[in-house]
């Protein structure tokens, strides 16, 4: 659960890749639309915290901790220069992945700007209330909230405008 020495032993490093790569993947994926950037800041993530081990107080102020990690370094990647102004060769050249049906909700989620993905992510996917959400993300409640309304009615209407019946 929590680590008590200066560094991480194998195995506990080894739980936590384990236990939170694939949400730590999922959440990425929804900020950055890229498997490959997802997975570099999951690699981040972990070693980020392996170079500065912490002691935990409970399992959900891990997840929290790393959930907010992730979202974070997302956002650096997003900021940042290079990212804004590079393209991957190899990606590039090579034929794109199938995209979402279109009408799909996976296609509409990916349509919804960040701010809303992220909360609708957290709260559908992944369990969380908005006032959680909201300490997660450094908002306060009233904000998730808002945000959670908004994207549900901005989601709303990208599947009316597909055809879907809401």
């Amino acid at each position: 659960m929590s680590n008590t020495g200066a560094t991480w032993s194998r195995a506990e490093a080894e739980r936590l890749v384990n236990t939170y790569s694939d949400l730590i993947l999922r959440l990425s994926y929804t900020y950055l639309k890229s498997t490959e950037d997802a997975k570099d800041i999951c690699q981040t993530v972990f070693l980020k915290l392996l170079e500065k081990p912490r002691q935990f107080d409970s399992p959900e102020h891990e997840r929290a901790f790393l959930i907010r990690s992730a979202i974070n370094t997302c956002k650096d990647v997003l900021k940042s220069h290079w990212h804004r102004t590079t393209v991957d060769l190899d990606a590039a050249g090579q034929v794109p992945a199938p995209q979402a049906e279109e009408g799909s909700l996976l296609a509409a989620m990916e349509l919804l700007p960040p701010k809303y993905r992220t909360v609708l992510y957290l709260y559908y996917y992944e369990g969380y209330n908005a006032r959680e959400i909201a300490e997660l993300l450094g908002e306060r409640p009233a904000t998730v909230s808002t945000r959670l309304s908004r994207g549900r009615a901005q989601l709303r209407t990208l599947l009316e405008s597909e055809g879907f019946v809401c």
